[in-house]
């Protein structure tokens, strides 16, 4: 189980990934969908393009940067979460892609970096 600040953390990054998404022109579709491997932080559309968005906060860097902390699994995982998401939303041919958003915390205000297009689906 997550301790309450490291939810607290999340929640927090979340909620300005989220407002950052919003001000790049992102229309926020859901945010905490889940599936039986986990849940997708943020889904979004940008223009035509459906966003599944993994969203990775740090609060120093003792554990290397947020974006670091994507792994080959976690590819994986998030991209059977937007398979189930799109068969749940009955979405046939749709143009998709992954974004991360890194949350650094090494300093007195978070650093939020938009990776578009951060990784393809893994098989």
């Amino acid at each position: 189980m997550q301790s309450t600040y490291r939810q607290k953390l999340g929640k927090q990054a979340e909620d300005l990934a989220s407002r950052e998404l919003a001000a790049r022109g992102y229309q926020i579709l859901q945010r905490r969908f889940r599936t039986r491997w986990g849940e997708i932080d943020i889904i979004a559309r940008d223009g035509e393009t459906l966003v599944f968005v993994e969203v990775r906060a740090r609060a120093g860097e003792d554990y290397g940067s947020a974006e670091e902390s994507i792994t080959a699994r976690k590819e994986w995982k998030m991209t059977r979460m937007a398979e189930a998401y799109l068969f749940d939303q009955r979405l046939g041919e749709v143009d998709c892609r992954f974004d991360v958003v890194a949350v650094d915390w090494s300093g007195p205000e978070p650093i939020l970096t938009v990776y578009q297009s951060a990784f393809d689906a893994v098989d």
